[in-house]
């Protein structure tokens, strides 16, 4: 499947192939509900999503260390490091590591706004010392860098048949509910490394402090104040999904699909954590494989629908970026 979404993609260099190919691991290892979506979209595209995302993942994975292996500073010198290769790569289309490769040749083939990534690293920076966000206000200046720039990422790649400025909140709040439902989901394994992603101001509405959460995490034992913040924590996360669904129907229809899949999955992972009680501070929620399937099942489905239409409809829209194979007015 790798080369053919390569050839789909028009990405002939066989140093260009190897650093998608990299990136396309990373996906799947790493991020499963997603990669499962992103089976959904037209082939020449998946290269393109693998290298926005590979390229986050080992950013990601520099300032976790989940190992350990790397003191703060050596992961201070690693995250500059690839700030300078990223930079370089940018403008010259190339870089040291793999995944800068294909993200830079991603940017310059879809034309994706240099500052999207700039940003994205400031939030990965502030990781390696910010521990905690008193208010939601400071939590959204990062999760800004940290999430809602992936979802302006994506719209290039992705296409939509509006106007792509009236698409950009919806792509950007996607991207924030998505990062919001990964911190709901890891607030332990998040604890463990020194972080509290929850508002302060949330919790402490709700009687909350880390040294409680500390407790619960290190005890096992629950508390009625943890769950009622966490309560509230889904709450304000749903309210952003409803900002973000609108966006789905503003895309290109061949990758409404996949974006849809991705919408429910990760919104299962919300419902997960409700029907486990919120105990997320002592086992980590997932979505059943059964509902994986079905979600994945009924995305097929919904493809081999969008493209019949195309093959039918005597105006259709097209695919933007490279090997686009359709005419029309996708932006």
């Amino acid at each position: 499947m790798t080369r053919r979404e390569l050839d789909a993609a028009g990405i002939t260099d066989p140093l260009l192939r190897a650093a998608y190919t990299r990136c396309r691991r990373l996906n799947a290892r790493h991020g499963k509900t997603y990669f499962l979506a992103t089976r959904l979209l037209p082939l020449e595209r998946r290269s393109a999503v693998h290298a926005l995302y590979g390229f986050a993942r080992w950013a990601d994975d520099i300032v976790d260390d989940l190992d350990r292996h790397r003191t703060a500073g050596e992961r201070d010198r690693a995250l500059r490091r690839l700030e300078s290769d990223l930079a370089d790569g940018l403008r010259t289309g190339t870089g040291r590591e793999p995944v800068v490769r294909a993200v830079a040749d991603t940017a310059d083939r879809y034309d994706i706004d240099h500052v999207l990534f700039a940003d994205f690293l400031s939030s990965m920076r502030a990781d390696l010392t910010v521990t905690h966000y008193p208010t939601y206000a400071d939590l959204q200046a990062y999760v800004h860098g940290s999430a809602a720039v992936i979802g302006l990422q994506m719209l290039p790649v992705l296409g939509t048949v509006t106007d792509r400025k009236e698409a950009a909140p919806h792509a950007a709040a996607l991207g924030v509910a998505f990062q919001l439902t990964n911190f709901l989901r890891d607030v332990g394994e998040d604890l463990d490394r020194g972080r509290v992603y929850l508002p302060g101001s949330l919790l402490t509405a709700h009687g909350v402090d880390r040294p409680l959460l500390e407790w619960s995490r290190r005890t096992g034992r629950r508390d009625r104040r943890i769950r009622a913040a966490l309560v509230a924590a889904e709450a304000m996360t749903r309210r952003v999904y409803r900002t973000a669904e609108p966006g789905i129907a503003m895309l290109d229809p061949r990758v409404r699909p996949c974006i849809r899949a991705a919408f429910t999955l990760y919104g299962g992972i919300l419902d997960a954590i409700a029907e486990q009680d919120y105990t997320v501070l002592h086992r980590r929620a997932v979505v059943s494989r059964r509902r994986r399937a079905a979600t994945a099942a009924e995305g097929v489905l919904c493809v081999a629908a969008a493209r019949w239409r195309a093959r039918t409809s005597p105006r259709v829209e097209a695919a933007s970026g490279p090997a686009a194979e359709w005419q029309g007015p996708v932006r």
